[in-house]
């Protein structure tokens, strides 16, 4: 029987390399004692209050994923699993056979469709997201259970969400007076800077505010949402352009037309926490010494059982 304390997180690690190994991103080990990214939102989120994962896998990892991550959290929670491939289509679809990949992050989120029944996050497997995030969306989504159209983002600032060693995208975003997501600006180039933040351009480097907010994909959504993926995949679909192997029907997107529509309001969660992630195998180092400071001050265990 379902009860209102039932909320999922949703990882989406379809991106992991089929050889695990340490050239993969996503299973670098970072923690004190060998912990992957990984395991600490799974921590986080059991500490919030989520009661069951979800894994969106490649079918061709399901063994080795399952031996290396999967298998462990089971021992802790509520553990289910769903297949992104790139020929789970809607009815009249077919993937071009030159496709190698599946079609994004908005596939993703849909192929746990018969495994989702409940409000629930959605996260990328790479990365770390801190405590707050975790919490707030958690909270949001049993203040709002049944509602389907109020969901929530969980809202970074940006200079905490930065490289040292190079250039990244993100999403910046515009709210309203209740703090609902109005849109997501896509910026790509955006670099550290002696004065704060910039946009790399033709003509030099040009200023962004490192207090804006940004969107690191991480979700709060109603399972009502699933038939709308469904319905807006098929549109991305036939929108395709023959020949097109590498359209990506992406969340942030999908998410986006919603609010236009005024299908969904999406709260804006804002966190202080910093964001950590291996965009460059440089940042590897910098991931380590800051989950070893947490762990030094208390924030996990230094060994996760």
């Amino acid at each position: 029987m379902q009860t209102k304390k039932d909320v999922t997180l949703v990882i989406m690690a379809a991106g992991i390399g089929s050889r695990f190994g340490g050239g993969v991103k996503q299973l670098q080990r970072v923690g004190p004692t060998g912990q992957l990214i990984i395991d600490y939102s799974i921590y986080d989120a059991l500490q919030a209050g989520f009661n069951k994962v979800v894994f969106v896998i490649r079918r061709d990892i399901e063994q080795d994923f399952k031996e290396t991550i999967g298998d462990r959290v089971a021992k802790k929670v509520r553990v289910a699993y769903c297949f992104q491939e790139k020929n789970d289509l809607p009815k009249g679809f077919t993937a071009p056979t030159e496709r190698t990949k599946p079609w994004g992050t908005g596939q993703a989120v849909l192929a746990a469709r018969n495994v989702v029944n409940e409000p629930f996050a959605v996260i990328n497997a790479d990365d770390y997201y801190g405590k707050t995030a975790f919490k707030v969306v958690y909270e949001y989504l049993v203040a709002h259970y049944g509602e389907s159209e109020n969901c929530c983002m969980a809202g970074f600032i940006l200079k905490n969400t930065l490289s040292e060693n190079g250039a990244v995208t993100r999403g910046i975003v515009s709210v309203n007076e209740k703090e609902q997501l109005v849109g997501v600006k896509e910026t790509k180039g955006i670099v550290k800077t002696p004065t704060g933040a910039g946009v790399t351009t033709e003509s030099g480097v040009e200023a962004v505010d490192e207090n804006s907010v940004v969107s690191m994909n991480m979700w709060g959504l109603q399972p009502s949402v699933m038939q709308d993926l469904h319905q807006g995949f098929a549109k991305f679909l036939g929108g395709v352009a023959e020949g097109d192997i590498k359209a990506e029907f992406l969340l942030p997107t999908f998410i986006d037309d919603q609010i236009k529509k005024g299908v969904v309001n999406v709260k804006m969660l804002k966190t202080e926490d910093t964001w950590f992630g291996v965009t460059y195998a440089e940042d590897k180092q910098a991931v380590v010494d800051a989950l070893a400071r947490l762990t030094k001050m208390g924030e996990y265990p230094e060994v996760m059982e």
